[in-house]
């Protein structure tokens, strides 16, 4: 069954470009680098703007531990770092059943 994580994060007030063209460079080298991500989707907050929560459904758990290795997930990580307003607040979900 896979596995979903849900991630919150919270950017300092006008970081939102910077942090949206970060995520974005980062979900187009998962899309052609990561097989076993099925879906990697970052979505904004309409009623708070610098708040994003990414959507993320990964094969299995050696999928997301895969993800969690990989050089340009460290190096999102160091892009993104100063632009936060504290820590990312992160749900990983195992899958139960589906339709």
């Amino acid at each position: 069954m896979s596995i979903t994580v849900i991630a919150k994060l919270k950017v300092k007030p006008g970081s939102e470009a910077a942090f949206e063209a970060a995520a974005k460079e980062m979900i187009a080298t998962v899309k052609t680098s990561e097989p076993a991500t099925l879906a990697y989707v970052l979505h904004k907050n309409t009623k708070d703007p610098a708040e994003f929560t990414y959507y993320e459904v990964y094969q299995d758990q050696a999928a997301l531990d895969s993800h969690g290795k990989t050089d340009h997930m460290r190096a999102f990580g160091g892009k993104i770092g100063a632009l936060l307003a504290g820590r990312p607040e992160i749900a990983v979900l195992q899958e139960v059943a589906r339709k």
